[in-house]
């Protein structure tokens, strides 16, 4: 069963406990090895479905125009791929935040896909939708799939991975990173050896992309020292959010309750299995 209490929707954050890129295709996409885990953390959505065709954001995010949305990207592909004609009324409660590196957006863009494949009654595989949503994003088919997962190419080619299921404590620096911005650096490791899954379950595994950021957001450096503090710290992405793993929702709430004044942040449990889907 699909998790709707009250008709809502969860879109879970996501943090990836390593990232490597491993080459550069000749398209400009990044091949990478990575995990990718879920937060139950999430963005709220509702659905009102319309007996018309109209796509309609109902508190669209500040700057972003509605049909750029990703929901509504999301529900018109959906719509036009199936021949659907029924239209929708989507609604966000956002709580995860822009440009840091949880994948809300893609998360969002994943729920729409398989609410609205439930709610239209299209009756679309999980392995269609997610071929959908990598038109959206490449991070689109890790939360339509819901499980905590290996990925390699472009982060297409997924694999379940089991993973511990710590507290974390993620701390969301005041700036937006850009993801092509950080892709396009110059100075990013494009060829990092491959790893196998049981060098990483054994401790194997950085972030390459974190060390530019660190350059460049001073925030981000930041972040990074306060909670090196307690434990291991590591950024998500390409930022700038950071976590650090916990044994204890106790130790995770009393770091958070250190948190310095010019950050925010929140603490969230791990999941292996989406709570979209939980």
């Amino acid at each position: 069963m699909l998790n709707k209490p009250n008709k809502i929707w969860l879109a879970p954050a996501k943090i990836n406990r390593f990232l490597h890129i491993t080459g550069q295709r000749e398209d400009g996409y990044h091949e990478l090895q990575t995990v990718f885990q879920f937060l139950d953390h999430c963005d709220e959505l509702s659905f009102t479905i319309r007996s018309d065709n109209k796509i309609l954001h109902q508190n669209p995010l500040a700057g972003v125009k509605p049909e750029d949305d990703l929901t509504v990207r999301a529900a018109k592909l959906l719509q036009h791929d199936a021949s659907a004609t029924q239209g929708v009324e989507i609604s966000i409660n956002k709580r995860l935040p822009m440009g840091g590196g949880l994948g809300g957006g893609s998360s969002d863009a994943a729920t729409t896909l398989v609410a609205l494949n439930e709610l239209w009654q299209l009756n679309r595989s999980t392995d269609e939708l997610a071929k959908l949503g990598v038109q959206l994003g490449a991070d689109v088919p890790i939360f339509v799939h819901g499980y905590a997962a290996w990925a390699e190419g472009v982060g297409e080619r997924l694999s379940e991975i089991e993973l511990d299921e710590p507290w974390f404590v993620v701390v969301v620096p005041s700036v937006s990173v850009s993801t092509a911005a950080i892709f396009s650096h110059p100075d990013l490791p494009r060829h990092c050896a491959l790893i196998t899954q049981n060098e990483f379950l054994s401790g194997k595994g950085t972030n390459v992309c974190e060390l530019i950021v660190r350059e460049k957001y001073p925030q981000v450096e930041q972040a990074i020292q306060f909670l090196a503090q307690f434990s291991p710290a590591r950024m998500t992405g390409t930022g700038a959010c950071v976590f650090a793993a916990l044994d204890s929702e106790q130790k995770a709430k009393k770091i958070l309750g250190q948190i310095p004044a010019k950050m925010t942040g929140f603490i969230a449990r791990g999941k292996n299995k989406s709570p979209l889907y939980s």
